[in-house]
């Protein structure tokens, strides 16, 4: 009798260890598709959003729907896998779609000169705020919409930013 329930017991610890593995196993794929393709959280930080953002670094949700159905817009905050280095994401401004023509001061530092660019088909131009700061289309050119990968629509931190992203 002893033996029997010996083999009960691992039996029901077996059945529960598989129950709670099967819950954790569902837990991790929801987290891995909601952080896919529908909403991440980001930290960013650096001089080129100031003042939207902070320079010590802000922690943000982006939201992957807007961009997979190809809804972003001019005025849009967008993180973009940068064009020059694919290890690194950065987070600035729409300032223009597909066929707009777009003017902007190449050397702001340094002088009031101007260049106007069309952008081809497939592309976005994007600016940080900061223009002084921001390394951005106007070093690199109009970046493949396929780079963009959140649009940001909320502040997590710091508390006293909490809340939507204004446009």
């Amino acid at each position: 009798m002893g033996a029997l329930s010996k083999l009960s017991q691992w039996r029901t610890l077996a059945r529960e260890a598989a129950e709670r593995t099967a819950i954790l196993a569902k837990f991790l794929c929801i987290l891995h598709v909601t952080n896919t393709y529908i909403c991440t959280p980001t930290l960013v930080y650096g001089p080129s959003m100031l003042p939207t953002f902070n320079l010590t670094g802000d922690v943000l949700l982006v939201e992957n729907l807007t961009v997979r159905m190809g809804k972003v817009r001019p005025g849009d905050v967008v993180l973009v896998r940068s064009p020059e280095n694919p290890r690194k994401t950065v987070s600035k401004r729409i300032l223009g779609m597909e066929g707009d023509r777009v003017t902007f001061m190449i050397d702001p530092k340094n002088s009031n000169r101007c260049q106007s660019v069309v952008i081809p088909k497939g592309h976005v131009w994007i600016q940080g705020d900061n223009i002084y700061a921001s390394h951005d289309s106007r070093n690199f050119g109009p970046v493949p919409y396929g780079l963009i990968q959140g649009k940001v629509f909320f502040r997590v931190w710091p508390l006293n930013g909490f809340g939507s992203l204004r446009q």
